[in-house]
C-alpha cells in the first residue's frame, strides 16, 4: 500500500510515518507538509535515503500539487492542520484556509481518482463538558467554542458531505489530547518539561482546573491504523487514552518526575473561551475494532519526560528560531 500522509513533519504525522514505516515493511509513504512553524524535517529523519519514503514541501490548497500526490497513492491519511487553540483566537483566517479549504482540496482530489480517505480530528469539535456530564462519544452533538475547533469541525462535516454525496470512502476519528515525542514546544506539557529543564518557571492558564483526556500519541497511531484497514467506511471513531486529568495535575506529575517543587507554577491570565472539560468515550472502536490505550498516563508522561532530556537539541532549536517571538508575546508579556 502506499499512503498520502499530509502533515506528517508534523507531531502527531511524523508519529504515524515512523509508525506505518516500522509497521509495515513493503508500505510506501508520501509525505506532504507545509514546514510552517510546526513542521520539521528533523522529525522526519530516520527515513532519510530509505526508498519507501519521500518528502514533498507544499500546501494542502495547492491543488494541483495535490491532485497529482493523491493519484499516485492508494490512500489519504489526513493530518494537516493549524491547530493551536491561541493562535487561531490572534489570526482565524489562516486555520479557514487550512482546515476548510485544504481539506476540500484534499477531497475534491480523493473524489476524482477514487481513493480511500481517512480524516484525523479533535474532541475539540464537541464543545466543552460539565464536571458531572457523560464523555463525548460518536453521537455527541457539534459545539465548537473557538475559531480551531469550527475550523475542524467545518472540515468534518465537508468529509461527511463528501461520502453521502459522492459515496467518497472516508473514515473520520476525533481524538483527544495528543502528548509524546516531538510534541511542538508551545503545548501544555512539552512547554512544561522545556521550561523545567531551562529553569524557567512554568506557565499555568488560569486555576489550572481545566480538565483533558490525554492520549499517548503511539496509542493514537495504533488507534488510527487500525481504522485505515479495519474501519467501517463512513463511520467516525472516537479515539480517547483513559487519562482524564486536571491540568494542574499533568503540570504536578511532571515536576515530579523531574524532581521539582510547585513553586516553579506560575499563574497567568485564562485564554479567552478556554473549555473546561473534554472527555472521550471510545467504547466504539474498542467494540468494533479491538483498539484501547495500552500507555497510561503515568507512564507516558514519563517516557516524554526522558525524549525532552534526550532530545535537548530538537526543542532548543525550535525555542530559539521563529517560536521564540510567539512565545514572548503569549506567555512573557501576559
Amino acid at each position: 500500500m502506499k499512503l498520502l500522509v499530509t502533515g506528517g513533519a508534523g507531531f502527531i504525522g511524523s508519529n504515524f510515518v515512523h509508525h506505518i514505516l516500522r509497521t509495515y515493511p513493503d508500505y510506501e509513504v508520501i509525505t506532504l507538509d507545509a514546514l510552517t512553524y510546526a513542521g520539521n524535517l528533523e522529525n522526519l529523519k530516520a527515513w532519510e535515503g530509505d526508498t519507501r519514503h519521500r518528502f514533498v514541501k507544499g500546501n494542502i490548497t495547492d491543488r494541483a500539487l495535490v491532485d497529482g500526490l493523491v493519484a499516485e497513492c492508494d490512500a489519504v491519511v489526513h493530518f494537516a492542520a493549524e491547530s493551536h487553540v491561541d493562535r487561531s483566537i490572534l489570526d482565524p483566517g489562516i486555520f479557514i484556509e487550512t482546515n476548510i479549504v485544504g481539506t476540500q482540496a484534499l477531497l475534491d482530489a480523493a473524489k476524482k481518482h477514487t481513493k480511500r480517505f481517512h480524516h484525523v480530528s479533535t474532541d475539540e469539535v464537541f464543545g466543552s463538558l460539565g464536571p458531572d456530564e457523560a464523555p463525548f462519544s460518536e453521537k455527541t452533538l457539534y459545539d465548537p467554542r473557538s475559531p480551531y475547533s469550527a475550523s475542524k469541525a467545518g472540515a468534518d462535516h465537508l468529509v461527511r458531505a463528501y461520502f453521502h454525496t459522492y459515496g467518497l470512502p472516508v473514515t473520520i476519528s476525533n481524538c483527544s489530547n495528543n502528548y509524546g515525542p516531538y510534541l511542538f514546544p508551545e503545548k501544555l506539557i512539552s512547554l512544561a518539561i522545556t521550561h523545567i529543564l531551562e529553569g524557567k518557571k512554568v506557565p499555568v492558564y488560569g486555576d489550572g482546573l481545566n480538565v483533558r483526556d490525554w492520549l499517548y500519541v503511539g496509542d493514537h497511531c495504533l488507534a488510527i491504523d487500525a481504522i485505515l484497514h479495519n474501519g467501517r467506511i463512513g463511520e467516525t471513531y472516537c479515539i480517547g487514552g483513559d487519562g482524564e486529568r486536571e491540568n494542574i495535575w499533568i503540570i504536578k506529575k511532571i515536576l515530579e518526575i523531574l524532581g521539582k517543587t510547585e513553586a516553579e507554577i506560575e499563574h497567568v491570565k485564562d485564554r479567552p473561551g478556554h473549555d473546561r472539560r473534554y472527555a472521550i468515550d471510545h467504547s466504539k472502536i474498542t467494540r468494533e475494532l479491538g483498539w484501547q490505550p495500552t500507555v497510561t498516563i503515568d507512564e507516558g508522561l514519563a517516557r516524554t519526560v526522558k525524549w525532552y532530556q534526550d532530545n535537548q537539541v530538537w526543542w532548543q532549536d525550535i525555542k530559539s528560531g521563529a517560536y521564540q517571538e510567539y512565545y514572548e508575546e503569549q506567555y512573557i508579556k501576559r
